[in-house]
């Protein structure tokens, strides 16, 4: 008897076909799985570096937030701004709620956050770029600013730090503008983006998913319009406190949330 009849009498040929056809689809898997991965990334970094390269840029944008009550209702509070910003060392920001109106002034020497609905203000020194000043109000007083990474001139290096997978997903419609689709896989945060098709590949679309929290609550920004190029009028990061304007602490940096004092934060999975 020859090897192949033994074979075929055994089984063993069927066995030895079957393992070949699954090894070989999870090649294939695992090879379309890293091409995702390459292709998002390589779109992230693109956006990365038009961004950074970008000297002045005015944009407008909305903002949603969601927060988890202890009874398990889900509740979401919007906001919509706008920020104009000049490197390396020029930030305006204002930003609109239900709760706040607020407005940050930063000229590379000093960050004045002014509360309009308070009429009062906090002033500090700052460090002397926009990167920094984004880490140190994180660092420094307990500020998320979420969003604020896409700005920064090496945002590819900071937002894929710690990604476990990444993923391309597509083309989509965001605003009527064609958008590439990518989501992003961290320990305690998933996270998507929609980056703009074409020779000016910026953010449109970013949704945060919390994975710590109970009911997974998002955050969404949504970039209305974006200009670059722009001229900023020269006292446009001068703070002037308003007449009868309160100087507080800097506690009162606070005021930057997207949620309102007293919001419930969510219960840890």
């Amino acid at each position: 008897m020859n090897v192949s009849t033994i074979a075929n009498n055994s089984g063993f040929g069927r066995r030895s076909f079957l393992y070949i056809l699954v090894t070989v689809l999870l090649l294939t898997a695992g090879q379309a799985s890293r091409a995702q991965e390459n292709v998002a990334k390589s779109i992230l970094k693109a956006m990365s570096d038009y961004v950074g390269s970008q000297q002045t840029i005015g944009l407008t944008f909305d903002s949603d937030i969601e927060v988890i009550t202890p009874q398990l209702e889900k509740i979401q509070y919007s906001n919509s701004g706008k920020a104009l910003l000049s490197r390396p060392d020029k930030l305006h920001a204002h930003r609109v709620s239900g709760h706040a109106d607020v407005e940050l002034f930063y000229n590379g020497r000093t960050v004045s956050i002014y509360g309009k609905s308070i009429n009062g203000y906090t002033q500090t020194d700052a460090p002397d770029t926009l990167d920094k000043l984004i880490e140190a109000l994180r660092a420094g007083h307990g500020v998320a600013l979420p969003g604020a990474d896409l700005l920064i001139t090496n945002a590819y290096e900071v937002l894929v730090a710690d990604v476990m997978e990444a993923r391309y997903l597509g083309r989509a419609i965001i605003d009527g503008r064609e958008c590439e689709h990518l989501a992003f896989r961290n320990f305690d945060t998933d996270w998507q983006l929609w980056v703009e098709a074409g020779e000016r590949p910026i953010p449109r679309k970013m949704v945060i998913t919390s994975k710590t929290i109970n009911s997974a609550p998002q955050y969404t920004l949504r970039v209305k319009s974006w200009e670059t190029g722009v001229n900023p009028a020269p006292d446009a990061f001068t703070f002037v406190p308003p007449a009868g304007a309160e100087k507080l602490g800097p506690d009162a940096l606070i005021e930057l949330d997207e949620l309102p004092q007293g919001a419930p934060a969510g219960e840890p999975q």
